[in-house]
């Protein structure tokens, strides 16, 4: 006979788990009071890379983005602080109006040509504002900013042209360290601080320009423009044809090709006047090119220099441009 099972709390029969892993059809769903009270949290644990859509956890149930709380203000970005400026320091400023190159504000206050005025600013002679500088490209306001030369104020002058016969025994400089006599010496009661435009040498003589301009002088001293000058050359003895072709072709001195230039016979003689034109002006250029293959010049004389030219201006004498002269030297 068998014995009657004991009494006690009956237990749901165990359910088969789906195959699928998703929990069973029609099974009651815990109430929220049923539920288990959160416990603490567990580590987390590496799960295999996901995806697509769909992707699911490693127990089977559905992976869940974390809720975001949406009672809590969202987090506001810092603002961003400005870079730090580099070592080189901080881009050039664009130049205001009214400022120009200090070597240009030289220049056309007459202190020099502007390369001059450059060398000028690069020893610390010039002064802005009572500071010293020595920097190129420094720009100021010649009209508000105080400017000195040596502490001494400069002031923009009225542009002065004059066309010199440059006698011989003079130096195309404004001061001379051995101490010659210099072209300077010859202008007497002329306003404002002139300076020579190109050079002639001690011994040679002929026209000269002299200017305040130094905007003007750059422009007619650059070897990129070309300006023709005219010079009547007394050589001793007579140039065979080929080496006169051979001097305007482009002549070979010192290891650089000079360019070319043109010769011809001005005054026949044993020792013949030469009217040579050149484009470019080396030091002693033609003193050099005749000595060079055998003809010294004994006399050297200027007698045009770009548009200007004046058969009856007597060495050592001197005189302003007329307007048209000035116009036709600017146009160059």
């Amino acid at each position: 006979m068998r014995k009657p099972a004991p009494k006690g709390p009956r237990t749901a029969p165990a359910t088969r788990k789906p195959a699928t892993g998703r929990p069973a059809t029609g099974a009651p769903r815990p109430s929220a009071s049923a539920r288990p009270a959160a416990g603490p949290a567990r580590p987390a644990t590496a799960s295999r890379p996901s995806s697509g859509a769909g992707a699911r956890s490693t127990f089977g149930a559905p992976t869940r983005r974390p809720a975001i709380d949406k009672t809590r203000p969202a987090a506001k970005l810092a603002p961003r602080k400005p870079a730090a400026p580099r070592p080189g320091g901080a881009p050039p400023r664009p130049p205001q109006a009214g400022q120009e190159r200090l070597q240009k504000i030289l220049a056309a206050a007459g202190i020099d040509s502007r390369r001059a005025c450059e060398q000028i600013i690069l020893d610390g002679r010039v002064q802005v504002n009572g500071k010293t500088v020595s920097e190129l490209g420094t720009r100021a306001d010649p009209r508000r900013d105080e400017i000195t030369v040596d502490l001494i104020p400069i002031h923009r002058e009225a542009p002065v042209y004059i066309l010199m016969n440059k006698p011989k025994g003079y130096v195309t400089t404004v001061k001379d360290d051995q101490g010659r006599p210099t072209v300077m010496a010859l202008l007497k009661g002329v306003p404002g601080r002139l300076y020579p435009v190109g050079r002639l040498d001690f011994n040679s003589e002929g026209l000269l320009l002299m200017t305040n301009d130094g905007a003007l002088a750059q422009v007619l001293m650059g070897p990129e423009h070309e300006i023709p000058k005219v010079y009547l050359v007394k050589v001793h003895r007579n140039l065979r044809p080929e080496l006169m072709k051979e001097l305007q072709e482009g002549f070979l001195l010192s290891g650089r090709r000079l360019k070319p230039c043109h010769i011809e016979v001005a005054e026949k003689g044993d020792n013949p006047w030469l009217k040579v034109t050149l484009t470019e002006g080396k030091n002693q250029q033609i003193r050099r090119m005749f000595a060079a293959v055998g003809h010294p010049v004994s006399k050297l004389r200027r007698v045009q220099f770009g548009p200007l030219s004046d058969p009856m201006l007597k060495p050592g004498a001197w005189r302003f441009l007329h307007p048209q002269e000035i116009a036709a030297i600017k146009s160059l």
